[in-house]
């Protein structure tokens, strides 16, 4: 089974198990091994949902959040350090 292959084992469990419950499938609802299969092959468990078409995506990845933050930090610390 090549690469490809297992990426598509991985969504078609996520989604085989949408398709039965009708509700974004858990962890728990899984063995340990197909969680470890899965998150191994499409990553943290929302992404997982996400590469699976089961969940949208974040509209603002963390790595954005974090710099915004950054900045907004930044520009409050210039702010305090003119008013003084």
């Amino acid at each position: 089974m090549d690469k490809d292959e297992k990426y598509r084992l991985a969504v078609s469990l996520l989604k085989d198990k949408y398709a039965q419950s009708g509700v974004l499938p858990k962890r728990s609802d899984f063995t340990p091994q197909q969680v470890c299969f899965i998150k191994q092959k499409l990553g943290p468990w929302p992404r997982a949902l996400e590469a699976a078409g089961l969940k949208e995506p974040q509209k603002i990845s963390s790595k954005e959040k974090n710099r915004l933050r950054r900045k907004k930090i930044k520009a409050e610390r210039l702010r305090r350090i003119k008013h003084e």
